[in-house]
């Protein structure tokens, strides 16, 4: 590494690590265990985890773990892009160092797409369609509420049309990655 690059990175790692700071002051300051916006958000986190628990199909499980996950994943990313980026922002978080909104990233929207395909796939229904109306729920209702309860805040012409194509993109990648997984265990190499 040149001198030039090692500077530049140690600027950027101090930027960073006053960043980190700053949220947590943030946190404590307007989005503690003292406001009713954290309290939704704690409520976002834990019912969807509680349900799935209740409401899994244990003899798919991993099938459709499998899919929650990747939905889990690639919404992540592209949550936190979109965060990094400017486009979206979450005033109020339940952990102020995570770079997205955890509650939505990693419980409310991958829960409810897996409940969604699992019904999909014990009803012979339609996968892609229902995940189609499920990202128009989360894209054209759900974060519009969001919203106006500032929990959400879209910005340099983010809009919803917008996370509709991101949910959309998830959706294509979660399925494809899922069928060609479940390809390759009912069609595994001869040794």
């Amino acid at each position: 590494m040149t001198k030039e690059q090692g500077e530049r990175l140690e600027e950027i790692l101090n930027l960073q690590e006053k960043i980190v700071s700053l949220w947590l002051e943030y946190w404590k300051d307007y989005s503690h265990i003292g406001t009713g916006q954290f309290w939704v958000i704690i409520l976002i986190l834990i019912v969807p985890l509680v349900t799935i628990y209740f409401k899994i199909d244990r003899t798919k499980v991993f099938h459709i773990g499998f899919y929650g996950f990747n939905i889990h994943t690639w919404f992540t990313y592209s949550d936190a892009i979109a965060m990094r980026t400017g486009y979206v922002y979450y005033p109020f978080q339940a952990i102020p160092i995570m770079p997205v909104n955890f509650a939505l990233d990693a419980s409310l929207v991958p829960v409810t797409f897996m409940l969604v395909y699992q019904w999909c796939i014990n009803n012979d229904k339609n996968v892609f369609l229902y995940g189609i109306l499920t990202s128009a729920f989360f894209s054209f209702l759900f974060k519009p509420v969001m919203v106006a309860w500032d929990l959400i805040q879209l910005d340099n012409g983010m809009n919803y049309f917008y996370l509709f194509l991101n949910y959309l993109a998830i959706l294509i990648m979660a399925i494809t990655i899922t069928k060609v997984f479940i390809y390759l265990k009912h069609h595994p190499r001869n040794k």
